[in-house]
């Protein structure tokens, strides 16, 4: 399946490049070295991506390969574990509901973008179409056995990370969620 995020790709680059000089993306730089200035021209997110089979078997794998990102850049325990509890309870809808009632397993897309004190945790699947947030919160001020099922596990990732957001784009369910990490 192969599923790309947006990538800061050798095209963009030379379309920044352009832009630069020209002040068009379509118009091509004429000088010698066009990537002479390729610093103005990158990504300044630090992201790192791994696709995974859509299959509870591999969380522990998601799981180690978020916290070895995640403590390279110093965040804390108490963060690390806010943000891969969130990814856990996100990829474990995926992995349940997201190819139910298909005969091979999906994929699953975990990225992660750096950019500052912030990190934004992004889950990718090209499932059924599914908008976890459509869905009202439940009350959790009422007694466990009178409260309907489900949506406990969106609730607490709204309550673990800074923000949530779910868009469906090119027949993919995208999930992304912001956490300020240090």
């Amino acid at each position: 399946m192969g599923m790309v995020i947006n990538t800061f790709e050798e095209k963009d680059k030379q379309d920044c490049l352009n832009e630069k000089e020209t002040g068009s993306p379509d118009q091509q730089i004429t000088m010698d070295d066009p990537f002479e200035r390729e610093e103005d021209c990158v990504p300044a997110a630090d992201v790192v991506q791994k696709e995974f089979d859509a299959d509870v078997k591999q969380l522990h794998d998601v799981l180690a390969f978020m916290e070895e990102e995640l403590e390279k850049r110093d965040g804390g325990m108490k963060k690390i574990m806010e943000v891969t509890l969130a990814m856990e309870e996100a990829f474990v809808n995926v992995a349940h509901y997201a190819y139910e009632g298909i005969s091979e397993k999906g994929k699953a897309l975990v990225s992660m973008a750096f950019e500052g004190d912030e990190v934004k945790v992004t889950l990718i699947d090209n499932g059924m179409e599914f908008d976890p947030l459509a869905k009202e919160d439940p009350d959790v001020t009422e007694e466990a056995k009178y409260r309907q099922i489900g949506g406990l596990g969106i609730f607490m990732i709204k309550k673990l990370m800074d923000s949530v957001m779910y868009e469906r784009k090119d027949g993919h369910n995208i999930l992304t969620m912001r956490k300020i990490f240090r």
